[in-house]
């Protein structure tokens, strides 16, 4: 008798019950979504509050790269955070709070954001995003992606200690990230119910 796990079946992602005939229509589908989740990542970055003494701003960017990530999938979520990333070092100013250009010390939220959209995205195709309680760990998983790839980035580019980017970069975000996953814990299943579909 074999102890070896069956394999998991990939499940459908939201984006995939939007109907694409063919291989070119379906082409079309994922380009416009790679483009649509990008410039809602981009639009939710303008929703920026400073927060004192720390430039990392609490903004709706970071939600707008998990929901993408889990909506679309993990290969069109890193091409829809990757397009934001590069054209944002490109010039088109959409990071947080209308900046651009590759000197931000919070650039590497952005990296991390492109991970993190893998991440959450590969945890959708198993279920993840069907329940309260799934989905708020894959939110959580998602944040934790994003921090591990930021809070070092914000130390190295800021001339910080460890220590400051983590008081700085971190710590004063949790309340905020704990609310963006409860939204998520609410919402993504509810975009389940509404199609009547479990995948």
């Amino acid at each position: 008798m074999s102890l070896a796990a069956a394999p998991v079946r990939p499940q459908q992602v939201l984006a995939d019950l939007l109907p694409a005939s063919t291989a070119t229509r379906a082409r079309l589908r994922d380009a416009a979504l790679v483009l649509g989740g990008a410039a809602l990542t981009g639009l939710a970055a303008q929703i920026a509050i400073p927060v004192p003494g720390s430039p990392v701003p609490v903004t709706g960017q970071t939600f707008a790269a998990l929901l993408v990530g889990t909506a679309l999938g993990a290969r069109r979520g890193v091409l829809s955070l990757a397009l934001y990333a590069v054209a944002g070092l490109a010039g088109v100013p959409w990071f947080a709070g209308g900046a651009h250009g590759a000197g931000l010390v919070t650039f590497g939220y952005v990296l991390g954001m492109v991970l993190a959209s893998a991440a959450v995205g590969a945890l959708a195709r198993r279920g993840a995003d069907r329940g309260v309680w799934r989905t708020a760990g894959a939110m959580l998983v998602g944040e934790a992606v994003i921090y591990a790839v930021g809070v070092p980035y914000l130390a190295f580019a800021a001339h910080m200690s460890f220590g400051q980017a983590l008081a700085l970069g971190f710590t004063p975000y949790l309340i905020g990230d704990a609310l963006k996953a409860a939204l998520a814990m609410g919402l993504l299943p509810a975009a389940w119910k509404l199609v009547g579909r479990k995948g």
